[in-house]
This record gives structure tokens, C-alpha cells and sequence, in this order.
């Protein structure tokens, strides 16, 4: 299926690994011009000759931290002057812990980084999509967001923030032509599932293969799933071809949430 996206200008927060990465590589692969965004200029010149070396597509990249106010706030005039046609809204996880007794100080500093960059971010970039009358908006979110997950408050509260938002945005310009969807990775190999498995590991005194065997036993295909099976789903939500969806949540998780 020709995706229809060639072309197009996509910027992918968080792309110099993981998930953001898989998504910006499978956007070059079908054509768009893609923007790398991310906290490493080493980490984000590396990713980029990687996909400039499968691809023809015209691969940029910029250094932000999206944890720094004042350069975001700088960097939001400077985006909203570009033709971008698809953003994606993703970024690192906060760290594991139980969510009492979380310090005032983490939950306003964890709330700018998950919540208010994304939404600064596309208030950049949503009124060049809406008057062209052609957008994609897509933000990573967490399976928590469905189904709580141990250790881990922070990102179980705010990323369900991302959700209210997203579903009352897509109803504000659908009739633009922009449309606003969510995905839920479930255990995506990554180096942060990576991460979590060891954190689980130390807290339980088991090991992170014992934590990734318990973890794949809930899961109904039995395995982990490839960051580039994710980015096929981010790439669909944000082609021609998803132009009749919009304020849905998307599950790429293997059958792993139980919930209807």
C-alpha cells in the first residue's frame, strides 16, 4: 500500500533512538522529509546517517531539550514558520517509582517535559496544518494509560493528560483536515522496556531475564515487539490513508492489554 506521503515534511520529537527513531526511519522509507529532534547532537547525527543510508529522503536534525523551557519557548516561533505536515509527540518516560510521595518539584518538571512540550509544540505547528487544510498529529503515549502499570505513577498520570487533549483537539480542527490520534506501544524492545526490566529486576531481587520471561508470558504473541512493527502503525495514522481517523487510540501491544 503506497502511503501517499512522499513529500510530505514530518518532525518526530525524541528520534535519535528507540520508538522515535523506528517512526522517523519509516517515514523517510516512504518518502517524507523527516526532522530528527532530540538532546544529543552525537546521539541524533548518528541516527540520521543511518537513515539517510536506506533512504533518498531529505533528513535533518536539531538538537532541543524538551526539558528547557526557555529554549522550547525559543524553538516554537521558529517552527511555526515551516511547512510541517505530521508531527509526532513522542519522548522519554519519567522514572520508575510509586507515585506517592512524589516531590512537587518532579511533578512540575516531569509535567513540562511529557505534557506541556507536546502541546507547546503542536501549537506551533497546528495553524500551518489547518490552513493548508492537511495534518498529522500523533503522539506516543503508554499503555498505562489503559491499564496503570506497577512502578511506574508519573507516567500513568500525565500521559493520560495527552489523551484528554488529543481527543478534544481532534474534534477542534477535524473538519481542517488535520487529524490527532494516539498509539500505545506494549513491550516494544527498546532499551527503556530494557530499562524497566531491570528496574523490576532490582526492586523484585530477580533478574531481568527472569522479569522479561514473566513479561512475555502475558503477552498472548508471546514475545516483545519489534520498534519497527510500532512504526508501521505511527506511519498509517500519519499517511493519506488514515484521513477518515481521527480522536482514537491505537493499541500495538500484541493482544497484551486485556481490556475491551
Amino acid at each position: 500500500m503506497d502511503l501517499n506521503i512522499k513529500g510530505r515534511s514530518a518532525l518526530v520529537l525524541g528520534s535519535s533512538q528507540g520508538l522515535g527513531f523506528a517512526i522517523a526511519r519509516n517515514l523517510a522509507l516512504e518518502g517524507a522529509s523527516v526532522t530528527l529532534i532530540g538532546r544529543s547532537g552525537e546521539r541524533l547525527n548518528a541516527a540520521a546517517e543511518k537513515i539517510r543510508a536506506e533512504s533518498s529522503a531529505e533528513v535533518n536534525t536539531e538538537v532541543l531539550d524538551l526539558s528547557d523551557s526557555a529554549a522550547l519557548e525559543a524553538w516554537v516561533p521558529v517552527i511555526s514558520t515551516r511547512a510541517i505536515d505530521i508531527l509526532v509527540n513522542n519522548g522519554g518516560g519519567p522514572p520508575p517509582g510509586a507515585i506517592a510521595g512524589v516531590a512537587a518539584d518532579v511533578w512540575r518538571a516531569q509535567f513540562e517535559t511529557m505534557v506541556n512540550a507536546p502541546f507547546r509544540v503542536t501549537a506551533g505547528v497546528l495553524p500551518g496544518m489547518r490552513s493548508r487544510k492537511w495534518g498529522r498529529i500523533v503522539n506516543v503515549v503508554s499503555s498505562g494509560v489503559v491499564q496503570p502499570i506497577p512502578n511506574l505513577g508519573i507516567s500513568n498520570t500525565l500521559r493520560l493528560s495527552i489523551l484528554g487533549w488529543a481527543k478534544t483537539l481532534a474534534a477542534e480542527v477535524a473538519a481542517d483536515g488535520v487529524t490527532v490520534n494516539s498509539v500505545i506501544p506494549g513491550r516494544i524492545h527498546t532499551s527503556r522496556v530494557d530499562q524497566l526490566d531491570k528496574a523490576a529486576a532490582d526492586r523484585t531481587g530477580s533478574t531481568p531475564e527472569a522479569v522479561a520471561e514473566a513479561s512475555r508470558a502475558g503477552i498472548p504473541m508471546g514475545r516483545y515487539g519489534k520498534p519497527e512493527e510500532f512504526a508501521d502503525a505511527v506511519a498509517f495514522l500519519a499517511s493519506e490513508r488514515a484521513s477518515y481517523i481521527t480522536g482514537t487510540t491505537l493499541r500495538v501491544d500484541g493482544g497484551m492489554l486485556r481490556s475491551v
